[in-house]
């Protein structure tokens, strides 16, 4: 038992300190960014059209999944092609890119770079070519009518995230049920929440100057203490940077909307709903990462499997099962490879092939709008992944640990 809280606390500190606090910064400059660009981004993809694969693929490689949704409606518009479509899916980063930033960032030079590569020359070669997408696209939309079932639609351009999308699930759930919170509680909530972003911002600051700290010594083990030393810093400001992010992933993000339960909106608009926005946006890659390091220690703990060993033990098997991994919509399930290459679990082959494959969170705005083009789409951005993933293994082996701080 003692073994088993070890292993809790550890991860729930370390999780924050080495990847979160970094993962804020990110976050917060794509954030301004943003702000800053407006509309004039969108306007330029429109009028350049010869660059529309390329500018796709850079897009989707911009950290976290922001700018590859905003790919997405532009192709039912008829502003960009499928191609772009392809080029921007292929090269999207998502929300693992941070564990890999913060944790192995040559390793993530290489395979972001090779999924820029890739999405570009893909994205093209699509449009210029087709590569047989016209059958493909006929084949799943006659699986579609075979199969077809009502699904959740998210409006076009809404801009939901994944936090807020889940509240807003939430707060119409309750109303379905007949609920009614009452405007004493709603307000308690709110103070608590906005006292919780604030004071996560503070443990964000503090977490940075610490990991920086920690890196400058070379990233040793560092003992669980409560003292007034780095060891007591290290743990006090992890495991209440860690608590405050649980926090609000699960219960703030349901009240720092705009005064009203879900209603967040990444608007950019000001230094609050920017701050917000990258809070919310850390605190959802915090959760997944602590249930990496988790899962990946307590697996090892409960059934004594070297995972290492047992990737090394796949071969090639290893990059495809990294591109089957990608296929999966969502960021969490990338966080979770991420945190395992960075453990050392699997080869940088599968990273790179997994990279290539994955969609993001920007596969949802397309499902809801194209079902058939998304289904496509996603079909088109594993065959790279499978090309380079399997060429990388064949040519220069496994290369476990590399580029990892």
């Amino acid at each position: 038992m003692s073994e088993i809280l070890d292993i809790f606390l550890v991860s729930v500190r370390d999780g924050f300190l080495q990847v979160s606090a970094f993962v804020a910064v990110t976050v917060l400059l794509f954030s301004y960014v943003q702000y800053r660009t407006g509309g004039r981004l969108i306007a330029a993809i429109e009028d350049h059209e010869r660059a529309q694969p390329l500018i796709g693929a850079l897009m989707g490689l911009t950290p976290g999944c922001g700018g590859a949704i905003v790919m997405m409606p532009l192709y039912v518009r008829g502003s960009i092609s499928f191609g772009t479509v392809v080029a921007t899916l292929v090269a999207t980063a998502g929300d693992s890119v941070f564990v890999i930033i913060a944790l192995a960032p040559e390793a993530g030079l290489y395979a972001y770079a090779a999924a820029l590569v890739a999405g570009t020359l893909f994205g093209y070669a699509i449009d210029r070519f087709g590569l047989g997408v016209g059958r493909v696209d006929a084949a799943v939309s006659e699986v579609s009518r075979a199969t077809s079932t009502a699904a959740h639609r998210v409006p076009t351009g809404s801009g939901v995230h994944h936090y807020e999308e889940a509240a807003v699930a939430d707060v119409e759930e309750a109303a379905d049920g007949g609920e009614a919170v009452s405007r004493e509680a709603t307000g308690a909530l709110w103070h608590l929440s906005n006292a919780a972003l604030w004071g996560w911002w503070l443990a964000a600051a503090a977490g940075l100057v610490i990991g920086i700290a920690f890196l400058a010594r070379g990233a040793p083990e560092i003992a669980l203490s409560l003292g007034t030393n780095f060891a007591g810093a290290f743990t006090v400001v992890g495991l209440v940077g860690t608590t405050l992010s649980f926090y609000l992933y699960f219960v703030g993000r349901h009240h720092l909307g705009h005064g009203a339960i879900g209603e967040a909106e990444d608007t950019f608009e000001n230094a609050r709903e920017t701050l917000l926005h990258a809070a919310m946006e850390t605190s959802f890659v915090t959760v997944w990462v602590i249930a990496a390091y988790l899962l990946y220690e307590y697996g090892i703990v409960f059934t004594g499997i070297d995972v290492a060993a047992a990737a090394a033990a796949a071969g090639v098997l290893a990059p495809i099962g990294g591109a089957l991994i990608g296929v999966i919509p969502g960021c969490g399930p990338q966080i979770v490879l991420a945190t395992a290459y960075a453990e050392g679990a699997i080869p940088f082959s599968a990273l790179t092939a997994n990279a290539i494959s994955q969609d993001g969170d920007a596969l949802f705005p397309l499902l809801a709008i194209d079902k058939t083009a998304a289904i496509v789409a996603s079909i088109y951005t594993t065959i790279p992944a499978l090309i380079v993933g399997v060429g990388l293994h064949l040519l220069y082996g496994p290369m476990f640990g590399f580029g990892v701080l």
